[in-house]
């Protein structure tokens, strides 16, 4: 599904991932994030997808909410999990997003 974002300008996360193949534990901890994601001030949504390549792109209002959803709690401990034992590798990119544009069926 498509996020239904505000007007820019907004912040973009996105997090490109390569997984390892220990899943337990994964997909749970990975809805927890959304929904702790989804209550975090100034969050906007989300779009995520895997084929080999893991893309979530989450939206934010502006740079403090980033910062504040980095710092949560859980996160944290994700974080750490994801690195100990989910990916192999992982970027994650921060953009101010000026422009957007869309069509729709």
């Amino acid at each position: 599904m498509i996020a239904n974002t505000p007007k820019p300008p907004y912040y973009a996360v996105i997090f490109s991932n390569i997984r390892t193949e220990i899943e337990e534990g994964y997909a749970e901890t990975a809805l927890e994030m959304v929904r702790l994601a989804e209550k975090q001030e100034g969050y906007l949504g989300h779009e995520s997808v895997r084929d080999g390549l893991g893309i979530t792109i989450s939206y934010w209002k502006n740079l403090d909410s980033i910062r504040s959803w980095k710092q949560q709690t859980d996160h944290i401990i994700a974080q750490k999990m994801g690195r100990k034992k989910w990916y192999s590798a992982y970027k994650t990119r921060i953009c101010l997003v000026e422009r957007d544009y869309e069509f729709m069926i």
